[in-house]
């Protein structure tokens, strides 16, 4: 992304009239009718940037769009399922039904440190006890007792476990209970979770944590999983430095260091991330060569002199099957279809406009390829007003506080602050939203737990 691409990108698409007075309003709690206003920037007529405002698509369906093109490509030639062990298996898809291979427990167990006993006490303690991992126990008797440790297999003829906290010696060497004995007490039967056989989980669940270890007392050493989608970042942009402070008009890259692990996030395994500077050859190249599911680009998708990404699109004969998105920051925004099973999300260079790319295109694709479920939509009132753009869709990051999103500020299409301190993401409706409004949220990857783990 250049600073020519920066004011065809961010400045001209993301402030008209509307906007200004709102931000003049905020800054100085009036404004005077005659004060002089900044004309909004836009395209000249007739210019590819004015056509594409013009046809840009509605937010919602935007997202729509994305997860159905994801969908409609894997008809023809769905993206097999891989078996990897337990250890790798974390935040992706189950693509085959997880069954018992095994009753569990697989053994009557102890559910506690105590005694297995058999009928009424007192008890005669045998010397030597039960502890877990070892063979099965000698069977008890009547009135006799063992000392058991939790997880133990517990020794035929037992009638109930009695706790460790609930049992006394006498001078004799004798167990008496002090409380009242209750048959099976303690005892986690063979097979009360499942018996062997029985349906666990469906395909399409989430690898969590909790489905590693039931998987592995289950008895797997594999899952069937669906892939990660694959996915190549493009950084396009001569004027970026990957190290050091800003100089001589050159600029720091932003998105290098931020996409990848955001895509991580969202499930993807990044292939490569490629420094292509604005070089039109370079970027054809890249796009003709690549192999990964998911191309997601930098920058170049307005209309500037350095702006190649519509013309090699164009060139390639890929299908443009969203090109812009009625949503601020990241109007410039698009999605493409380069082969049947291959996608292109081209994300606007300005930092917050590029998020909003992301969440609105790159995501919910992302999503249908992993063969996630989507999240659940909720909303929460906004503890203060936030300020809308007259037609399109605006996002803006919100920290949580109790019931209530708080709007961040520093929400620039070329600032970061906001979002790097934000829980969550406020879809704003056309003409803003009052205080006190219930608002759609989006969830950030790290803040939701049940995406968290596909930082792995």
């Amino acid at each position: 992304m250049t600073a020519r691409g920066i004011q065809a990108e961010g400045d001209a698409e993301d402030f008209d009239v509307e906007e200004v007075l709102a931000l003049v309003k905020e800054r100085n709690g009036h404004h005077t009718p005659g004060d002089p206003v900044p004309a909004p920037a836009s395209p000249a007529p007739g210019s590819p940037g004015q056509h594409r405002h013009h046809h840009a698509t509605p937010w919602p369906r935007a997202r729509e769009i994305a997860a159905q093109a994801a969908r409609a490509g894997t008809r023809a030639a769905r993206r097999a399922p891989v078996q990897v062990p337990l250890d790798a298996a974390l935040g992706l898809t189950l693509a085959a039904p997880l069954t018992a291979l095994t009753d569990l427990p697989s053994f009557d167990t102890s559910a506690m440190d105590g005694w297995a006993v058999a009928g009424p006490g007192p008890w005669a303690v045998r010397d030597e006890g039960v502890l877990a991992g070892h063979g099965e126990p000698e069977a008890l008797t009547d009135g006799e007792a063992v000392r058991i440790a939790t997880g133990a297999r517990i020794p035929p003829e037992t009638n109930a476990v009695l706790r460790s906290e609930h049992g006394r010696s006498d001078s004799q060497g004798r167990l008496h209970a002090t409380r009242e004995v209750q048959p099976g007490q303690d005892i986690r039967p063979r097979g009360q979770e499942c018996r062997r056989g029985d349906h666990l989980l469906a395909v399409g669940t989430v690898v969590t944590p909790a489905v590693l270890g039931l998987a592995a007392a289950a008895g797997y050493d594999t899952l069937t999983v669906v892939p990660r989608p694959r996915v190549e970042v493009l950084v396009l942009g001569d004027e970026l430095l990957t190290e050091g402070l800003p100089h001589d008009g050159l600029i720091r890259d932003a998105l290098g260091p931020m996409l990848p692990p955001w895509l991580r996030a969202l499930g993807a395994e990044v292939t490569a991330v490629r420094r292509l500077g604005d070089d039109a050859k370079a970027l054809h190249k890249a796009l003709t060569g690549s192999d990964a599911d998911l191309v997601v680009t930098t920058g170049g998708t307005a209309a500037g002199p350095v702006d190649h990404v519509h013309p090699i699109l164009e060139r390639i004969g890929a299908e443009l099957l969203v090109d812009g998105v009625k949503v601020r920051p990241g109007h410039p925004m698009l999605l493409a279809r380069i082969k049947e099973d291959q996608h292109l999300v081209g994300l606007p260079g300005n930092p917050l406009a590029a998020v909003s790319g992301l969440l609105t295109l790159a995501e919910p694709l992302l999503r249908t390829l992993a063969v996630r479920p989507a999240p659940e939509s909720y909303t929460l009132p906004l503890k203060e007003a936030a300020h809308g753009h007259p037609y399109d869709t605006r996002l803006i990051p919100v920290v949580l506080r109790g019931d209530h999103a708080v709007p961040l500020h520093y929400h620039g299409p070329a600032m970061l602050r906001g979002m790097a301190a934000a829980d969550a993401v406020a879809v704003v409706p056309p003409g803003g939203a009052r205080a006190g409004q219930e608002t759609e949220l989006l969830d950030l990857p790290w803040a939701s737990a049940g995406i968290e783990v596909c930082f792995t």
